[in-house]
């Protein structure tokens, strides 16, 4: 049985944050949460949010146990990109660009389910 979570329009770029998700991915939700606790990142923040969201799901909606739960699959996509613009020397302007990203994590108790 499978829970999910998404996180949309996170102000990170998602290059930032798949540096930080390629260390969690796979391992036990308890682990990943006590990993993420100490990375200076900013996107750990933003990553363990998602997935104590996605394992409260899976308590809450699926009936499943927390201590069973693996970060089964988890990724970052590109969201839209916010366009600003600063003033420069002689009238001219130049374009500063603000990526965002969205977070999804799947958790797995890694019992199959034939219901």
């Amino acid at each position: 049985m499978q829970a999910r979570a998404v996180t949309k329009y996170i102000r990170i770029s998602p290059y930032k944050t798949r540096r930080v998700i390629d260390v969690v991915r796979g391992k036990p939700v308890d682990e990943a949460l006590a990993i993420l606790r100490y990375m200076p990142q900013k996107a750990a923040k933003e990553v363990a949010r998602t997935i104590k969201s996605a394992a409260a799901n899976a308590e809450n909606n699926f009936d499943m146990d927390r201590a069973d739960l693996i970060v089964k699959t988890i990724y970052a996509d590109q969201g839209p990109t916010l366009k600003r613009f600063m003033p420069r020397a002689r009238g001219r302007i130049d374009q500063i660009r603000k990526p965002t990203t969205h977070i999804t994590v799947i958790v797995d108790d890694g019992h199959e389910d034939y219901a």
